[in-house]
């Protein structure tokens, strides 16, 4: 154990913060469970708003440094496939190019 005042005090912060990061992580991982069971529900609810709530938690976790940036990345966008999810199905993404650029 230390013994310095300083390294007393780090070892107090250190166990603060790491309750509170577990607390934090725990959340981010039981809002994704919470989406997942929503997309595979027959009955979809709010799903709209679970999906918000979600990316808007793991964008938050990301900023903090509870995870890492590409991981957020990877959750949503896992979450939002269109394969999997009924919300990402309507919103299909289409690229359009000019005609001059298809002709060649």
């Amino acid at each position: 154990m230390a013994n310095i005042v300083s390294a007393l005090k780090r070892v107090r912060t250190a166990e603060r913060r790491t309750e509170f990061n577990r607390f934090a992580k725990t959340r981010l991982r039981h809002q994704i469970r919470a989406m997942r069971r929503a997309l595979s529900a027959k009955e979809h609810g709010d799903l709209k708003s679970i999906m918000i709530s979600t990316f808007s938690l793991v964008d938050k976790a990301a900023r903090k440094g509870y995870i890492k940036r590409g991981t957020a990345a990877r959750y949503k966008s896992r979450l939002a496939d269109p394969r999997q999810s009924p919300l990402s199905a309507t919103r299909r993404v289409t690229t359009s190019f000019p005609a001059s650029a298809t002709a060649r």
